[in-house]
C-alpha cells in the first residue's frame, strides 16, 4: 500500500515536471493569448450560470402576471444567447490557435533535434518509430491540450456559475448534490491509470506498424517477385490485431466512465427531486426556484461529465509527452567543443593513427588502423564485406567519433575543429544515390544552396546529366517522385554526381558510386568521377577492384586492420588477400565478358 501511493506520489510530480516544461518550452510566451482565452471562458461560463436565475426570475413574473414577461424575458434571452455565442466561437478559435502552435512547435523541435541528433541515435530505430511521435503522439498532446483547456478551464468555470447559482436558489437542495458527485472521483483516477499504460503500449505498437508499412511498401517490388504477399499479410494481420486489441482495452475503460457519471447523475436528481418534493408538499420552496434548480442542475451534468472524462485524455497525452520527451532529452556525444575553431583547409590530407573503434557492445569494427591518404591523392579501401571499410568513412565526417586514436584533415584532429566547417569540406557520393522529392534543379543544388542556374546547368555538364536532363518536359523543373523514382538508376546516379560537383569540397568520398549500375550508366558516371576526383584528396571504397586499379594507392583491410597496401601492380606481385580476392572477381567476371556479344 505504501510502495502504490509513494508510486502514485511519483507519477504525479512528473506529470508537473512533464507540464512545467511543456509550459516554459511552447506555452509561456504566448501568455496574453492564454489570457484573453481565460477571459473569454469566464465570459461564457458566467452567461452559462445566468440561464437557471432567469427561468426563476421568468416563473416568478408569470406567477405575478408581470407583463414584463412579455418583452423583457425574450430580450434578456436573446442577449445572454448572443453573448455566449460570441464568446464561445472566440473562444474555440483562439484555443484551438494555441494548441495547434504548440503541436507544429513540438514537431518543428523534434525534427530539428533529430537532424542534430548522432547518426548513432537516428539509425538506432525504425522510421516508423520517430514518424509516429511526429505524427500520433503528438495527436495525443494535442488533445490532451484541447480537453484541459475546454474542459479542465471553461468547463470547471461553468460548474463554478452553476453551483453558485444552486446555492443561491436553494443551499439546501445543493447539499444533496455534494453528496453525491464526489462519489465518482476513485474510479475516474483508477480508469484514468489504466488507460495511460494501455496508451503506452498503444503509442510504441503504432510506431512498429508504420515501420512494417513503410518496410512492406518500400520493398514490394522483392515481395511480389519473391510471392511473399501471404507472409507479410500476415505479418501485418498479426500488428493490425494487436493494434485493435489495444485500442478495445482502451475503448472498455474509457466507455466506463459516462456510465458511472450518468448513474450519480441520476441518482442526484432523484434525490434533488425527492427532497424538493417533500420541502414542496411541508410549505417550503417555489415552482420557480425549485425549476431553476433542476435547470442548474441538468446543465451542470455536461461539464460534469467533460471534467470527468478529461483525466483518461489527458493520461494518454502525457504518456505521449513523455516519450517525445524522452528522444529529445538524449543529448548528442558527437558534438563541438566550446571554442572549437573551423577546419584550416591545406589540401585535404587525411590522416588515421591507432584508430580503434566499435559499434556498442560488438567487437572491433576497427582495431589500430593506420592510413595516410596524402593531399591531392586517390586512396581506396578494399576488402570483405565487414572488415572496416564504411567505418572509416563514417569516422572521417564524425558520424561517429573514434574509440581510441585520432583522425586528422591537414594535421588537424576532427574532434578539436568545428563540425559544420569540417563537413563542409567534405563530398560523399554513395551507390545509394538519395534524391529528394523535387525538383532536379533543388536536387543538384542541395551541393550548394546559393548556386545559380548556369552553375547547376554546368555541374550537370560536367556529371554527364545535362543532355539526359534537357530531354525531360519540364527540364531542371522537373521532379524526380520519392527517391527519385521517376529517374533510372543511372539517372538517379549522376544528379548525385552533379550534386557533389557543385558542392566542391576537397575531399571526396566515394563509396561503391557505381556498383549498382549498367555498363554504359557505369562509363559515364566513371569518367565524371575520375574528373571530380583530379587535384582532391579521395577515399573509395570498391568490392569491384577493376575500378580502382589506377589509385595511387590501395588499402586492403581484414577484420579492421590493414593488412595490405601499394599498388595493383605491387599488391598482385604480393599475392595476398587482394590478389586471391582480384583473381576470384576475375573468374566470375570473365565468362560473362567472353558471352558479351
Amino acid at each position: 500500500m505504501g510502495n502504490s501511493a509513494k508510486d502514485a506520489t511519483g507519477r504525479r510530480g512528473a506529470d508537473w515536471r512533464l507540464v512545467r516544461r511543456l509550459w516554459a518550452d511552447h506555452l509561456a510566451d504566448r501568455r496574453r493569448d492564454i489570457l484573453a482565452v481565460l477571459a473569454l471562458m469566464t465570459v461564457v461560463a458566467g452567461v452559462t450560470g445566468l440561464y437557471p436565475l432567469v427561468i426563476d426570475w421568468t416563473f416568478d413574473l408569470f406567477t405575478a402576471r408581470d407583463a414584463r414577461v412579455i418583452w423583457l424575458v425574450p430580450l434578456l434571452a436573446v442577449i445572454v444567447t448572443t453573448v455566449k455565442g460570441i464568446a464561445t466561437y472566440s473562444q474555440n478559435v483562439l484555443t484551438e490557435k494555441l494548441v495547434q502552435r504548440t503541436a507544429a512547435d513540438l514537431q518543428k523541435r523534434m525534427f530539428g533535434h533529430l537532424l542534430g541528433a548522432d547518426f548513432a541515435q537516428v539509425t538506432s530505430a525504425p522510421a516508423g518509430s520517430y514518424i509516429s511521435r511526429f505524427i500520433n503522439d503528438v495527436a495525443f498532446v494535442r488533445a490532451a491540450q484541447q480537453r484541459a483547456l475546454n474542459n479542465l478551464v471553461r468547463d470547471v468555470l461553468t460548474i463554478v456559475a452553476l453551483v453558485a447559482a444552486m446555492l443561491y436558489l436553494d443551499w439546501l437542495l445543493s447539499l444533496v448534490v455534494f453528496v453525491v458527485y464526489p462519489i465518482a472521483a476513485l474510479p475516474i483516477i483508477a480508469i484514468g491509470k489504466r488507460l495511460r499504460r494501455v496508451s503506452k503500449v498503444t503509442q510504441e505498437h503504432l510506431g512498429e506498424i508504420t515501420s512494417l508499412l513503410g518496410e512492406s511498401l518500400a520493398g514490394v517490388r522483392m515481395v511480389k517477385t519473391y510471392g511473399l504477399e501471404a507472409y507479410e499479410r500476415r505479418r501485418a494481420d498479426g500488428a493490425f490485431e494487436r493494434l485493435y486489441e489495444l485500442y478495445m482495452r482502451a475503448t472498455r475503460s474509457r466507455a466506463r466512465l459516462d456510465p458511472i457519471l450518468e448513474v450519480l447523475g441520476g441518482i442526484a436528481v432523484g434525490g434533488v427531486i425527492a427532497f424538493a418534493g417533500w420541502r414542496m408538499v411541508t410549505g417550503g420552496g417555489t415552482v420557480g426556484t425549485f425549476t431553476g434548480f433542476v435547470t442548474a442542475l441538468l446543465m451542470a451534468a455536461q461539464p460534469v461529465r467533460a471534467v470527468g472524462t478529461l483525466n483518461s485524455v489527458v493520461q494518454e497525452g502525457m504518456a505521449a509527452l513523455e516519450r517525445i520527451y524522452a528522444m529529445l532529452d538524449r543529448a548528442p556525444t558527437v558534438v563541438d567543443r566550446p571554442g572549437a575553431p573551423d577546419l584550416a583547409i591545406a589540401g585535404g590530407r587525411i590522416e588515421l593513427k591507432g584508430v580503434r573503434f566499435a559499434y556498442g557492445a560488438g567487437g572491433p569494427a576497427l582495431d589500430g588502423v593506420d592510413l595516410v591518404v596524402p593531399a591531392g591523392q586517390t586512396v581506396a579501401l578494399v576488402g570483405r564485406s565487414g572488415a572496416g571499410k564504411s567505418t572509416v568513412f563514417n569516422l572521417i565526417p564524425r558520424l561517429f567519433d573514434v574509440g581510441d586514436g585520432a583522425v586528422l584533415v591537414d594535421g588537424q584532429d576532427v574532434r578539436a575543429v568545428a563540425l559544420a566547417s569540417l563537413r563542409r569540406s567534405i563530398t560523399l557520393v554513395s551507390q545509394d544515390a538519395i534524391l529528394f522529392d523535387d525538383t532536379i534543379r533543388a536536387n543538384i543544388a542541395f551541393g550548394r544552396p546559393d548556386a545559380d542556374d548556369a552553375a547547376i546547368a554546368a555541374a550537370a555538364r560536367a556529371a554527364a546529366a545535362h543532355d539526359f536532363i534537357a530531354r525531360l518536359p519540364d527540364g531542371y523543373a522537373t521532379v524526380v517522385g520519392e527517391r527519385g523514382t521517376r529517374l533510372s538508376g543511372g539517372e538517379r546516379q549522376r544528379i548525385a554526381l552533379a550534386r557533389a560537383i557543385l558542392r566542391d569540397a576537397p575531399i571526396l568520398l566515394l563509396d561503391e558510386a557505381t556498383s549498382a549500375l549498367d555498363a554504359e550508366s557505369e562509363t559515364l558516371v566513371q569518367a565524371a568521377l575520375e574528373r571530380l576526383a583530379a587535384g582532391r584528396t579521395t577515399l573509395v571504397i570498391a568490392h569491384r577492384l577493376a575500378t580502382v586499379r589506377q589509385a595511387d594507392r590501395i588499402c586492403v583491410l581484414d577484420a579492421g586492420r590493414i593488412v595490405e597496401q601499394g599498388t595493383h601492380d605491387e599488391l598482385m606481385v604480393a599475392d595476398g588477400l587482394y590478389a586471391r580476392l582480384s583473381r576470384m572477381q576475375f573468374r566470375d567476371e570473365a565468362p560473362a565478358a567472353a558471352a558479351a556479344p
